[in-house]
């Protein structure tokens, strides 16, 4: 078959799982959508592999734009230690980036992702035409270096109630709280073959050491950051709190930020139906046509 007569892989729980070797890794990624245009790489969150993307706002973005996402340097099948740095993570983003060969990426950072995405920019900001930064804070944001209690004491609840700690920790547990958690984590199953390997505790460890250097660290200047950028999180985030998303709307001039009610760290999740089109439609913009701005 010709490559232009090749079917088009556009939901995730069908993408394919590739490996590419860079900076003595061997990462292991999933990618799909129709290629040829700017890459859209998502960098996910503490403790997630690559079975851990939505495959609802994954699938959107990817109806129209090529998807890549990646484990990084030791996290599920990717080779290596998982680095006690962020800013060692972008180091390693950037490596496994440039060994595809893409020299110009959009990027969609959740969370610890979203600490890793503003490094990249800062360090490599050629290669960032734009930016999602969702559930997440600045290098030195306050409450960021407590990320590691909140979430120890979400697994114990979440151990007491047999279900999975995301429910805890991305979702309130209010009665919609409650049933978008169970939504979410049936999505996070549709893929039924070659799913990744779990995360290991020592690299999940790693981790917390990283998201504590970040929110004990010395804030960056965000100014500096050119790129279009969209902000998003829920208004009640127990994990990296909300203002810190207000925070970054503040520091990065011309960003745009959307807070969604009633929601968390997984407010993207929950509110999937309006965030993943309010996704798209931000990577589809014309350039120079991205006003600032806040939504609700």
């Amino acid at each position: 078959m010709n490559a232009s007569n090749q079917v088009v892989v556009t939901r995730y729980a069908l993408a394919p799982t590739r490996t590419v070797a860079a900076a003595g890794i061997t990462f292991t990624y999933r990618e799909l959508g129709p290629t040829g245009g700017v890459p859209v790489v998502f960098l996910v969150h503490l403790a997630a592999t690559l079975d851990n993307w939505d495959p609802r706002i994954v699938d959107a973005v990817a109806a129209g734009h090529h998807v890549i996402a990646v484990d990084n340097r030791g996290v599920g099948a990717s080779t290596g230690s998982v680095p006690g740095t962020v800013e060692a993570m972008a180091d390693d983003t950037y490596a496994f980036v440039t060994a595809l060969g893409h020299e110009l990426v959009d990027v969609v950072g959740f969370s610890l992702g979203g600490f890793v995405a503003q490094v990249l920019v800062e360090r490599h900001p050629d290669l960032v035409r734009r930016l999602v930064l969702a559930g997440t804070g600045p290098r030195g944001g306050s409450g960021i270096a407590k990320v590691p209690a909140v979430t120890f004491y979400d697994i114990v609840r979440a151990g007491l109630a047999r279900v999975d700690p995301k429910a805890f920790l991305f979702f309130g547990r209010d009665p919609e709280g409650k049933r978008a958690a169970t939504a979410f984590l049936e999505r996070l199953e549709e893929r039924t073959s070659d799913r990744d390997a779990p995360m290991a505790v020592t690299g999940f460890l790693a981790q917390l050491v990283a998201i504590t250097r970040w929110g004990l660290g010395t804030p960056s200047d965000l100014s500096k950051v050119h790129q279009p950028t969209l902000i998003a999180n829920g208004d009640h985030d127990r994990m990296v709190p909300s203002a810190l998303s207000r925070d970054l709307h503040h520091r990065i001039p011309g960003s745009e930020l959307v807070v969604f009610p009633d929601s968390g760290h997984g407010g993207v999740f929950q509110h999937h139906e309006a965030f993943a089109p309010a996704l798209v439609e931000f990577l589809d913009r014309p350039e120079k046509s991205v006003p600032g701005g806040e939504q609700r």
